[in-house]
């Protein structure tokens, strides 16, 4: 017999069913008490017996083990969706992957199954995720509406493609449902327009929870901390026009406060930047048009029932300008001659008017008004005064500015004089 032969590869469980079939064939037990103990039926039972009988320990092993299952996939579609993955999908995680190939080219294929085979081929690597801090937990908000987590994601959104651009996200605590647009920069008018952007397509919410950029709240420092001399903290363009429209903000004092819209931007960086590959987007408005498409399938996918039925979401007031209310304002000083000095350019205000001081509101579609109160101004754009040129004098040194005495002085002869007097 040849030394292969000898070997048997057993579990644990085959071993401790030979050890009851062998006490079976040496009538320690009956079969019906083994049937018992091994959880199997009694003709199982014999017919385990029986093999053991003719074939000894290799009996208790099942005859399908090393034999391919008659519902595995073929090497043909494996080769293929290999293939597949290698020219288009290089890079997309086993679940996204999955999703493509059955949306785009009808393969069929469990998320799982490809996981297997990409580690098999080296095309994918298992990373470790290193062990979470312990910190509170906080229940999520019981109704839709009821709190928005926001924040802008800055990444290489189109891989080198294009230029870097900024994800302002909105996220429901309540129900994960995701909105957002991409903008070039993370500032004021960004974060009011994709506010107006949110407003429009869901109301106003009761409240937003985000960190301490500088946009969104001021972080300098009281003068005077005593009351009451302590001064009045300065609100934001952005904190401002929340106020105006009853939105309340909550401060995170860390990223892991607000987890929910950060770990949902983490899948976007994956998930949203294969789809911006795969439509080749190059610009922001691409960007953009290929986030339309997406939302929709993404909300569906990784959406969340509310606990309570409800919408806390208000109507916009037909009352309110929301326009004015999302717009940069600036208050400046109206001169005797009725101009106004606003980012280094002249304005001459046309309306008569006795105001002190008027606001210069800056729209998101690029206008411009100036206003007293509720009164809108009429005015023109001119040319400032010209400054005159200073002359500045240049640095002398401080020995050169000697007091020299003139000619025939006594400070000048007189000292001469002297030292010849002393020589003598």
């Amino acid at each position: 017999m040849s030394e292969g032969k000898d070997i048997l590869m057993m579990s644990r469980e085959e071993v401790q069913r030979y050890q009851i079939v062998r006490k079976v064939l040496d009538k320690i037990i009956n079969q019906q008490e083994a049937a018992e103990y091994l959880r199997r039926s009694d003709r199982q039972v014999r017919r385990i017996v029986r093999r053991v009988r003719a074939e000894g320990e290799s009996g208790v092993i099942h005859k399908l083990r090393g034999k391919a299952g008659y519902r595995r996939i073929s090497l043909k579609v494996r080769a293929r969706i290999i293939g597949l993955y290698r020219q288009q999908y290089e890079g997309f995680g086993p679940l996204l992957a999955s999703e493509k190939l059955q949306e785009r080219d009808g393969v069929k294929v469990n998320d799982e199954t490809l996981r297997l085979w990409l580690m098999q081929e080296g095309l994918w690597q298992v990373t470790r995720q290193r062990k979470p801090k312990k910190r509170s937990w906080r229940a999520r908000k019981e109704h839709l509406g009821e709190m928005v987590q926001m924040d802008g994601s800055h990444h290489d959104w189109l891989e080198g493609r294009g230029p870097w651009l900024v994800l302002m996200g909105y996220i429901d605590d309540a129900t994960s449902r995701f909105y957002g647009k991409f903008y070039e920069y993370e500032g004021t008018k960004p974060a009011m327009g994709s506010l107006k952007e949110y407003i429009n397509r869901c109301g106003i919410p009761k409240s937003i929870y985000l960190d301490k950029h500088s946009t969104y709240k001021n972080n300098q420092k009281y003068q005077y901390t005593n009351w009451p001399f302590r001064d009045k903290e300065e609100l934001t363009q952005f904190g401002r026009a929340c106020k105006q429209l009853g939105i309340e903000l909550i401060y995170a004092n860390s990223p892991q406060a607000k987890g929910r819209v950060e770990r949902v931007f983490k899948t976007h960086q994956d998930r949203l930047v294969k789809e911006l590959r795969l439509a080749q987007a190059k610009t922001c408005e691409e960007a953009n048009r290929v986030l339309t498409g997406y939302l929709p399938r993404f909300n569906q996918k990784f959406e969340v029932s509310a606990k309570e039925r409800g919408d806390l979401h208000r109507p916009v007031d037909e009352r309110i300008d929301i326009d004015e209310i999302l717009s940069v304002q600036s208050e400046h000083v109206l001169r005797n001659d009725r101009t106004v000095l606003h980012e280094k350019r002249w304005f001459q205000v046309l309306t008569k008017t006795r105001a002190e001081r008027v606001v210069v509101c800056e729209y998101l579609n690029g206008r411009m008004a100036i206003k007293h109160r509720s009164q809108r101004l009429e005015y023109k754009t001119i040319e400032g005064p010209k400054i005159k040129a200073v002359r500045v004098r240049k640095f002398r040194n401080p020995r050169e500015l000697r007091y020299v005495p003139p000619q025939g002085s006594f400070w000048r002869d007189g000292f001469k004089l002297k030292g010849s007097l002393t020589k003598n």
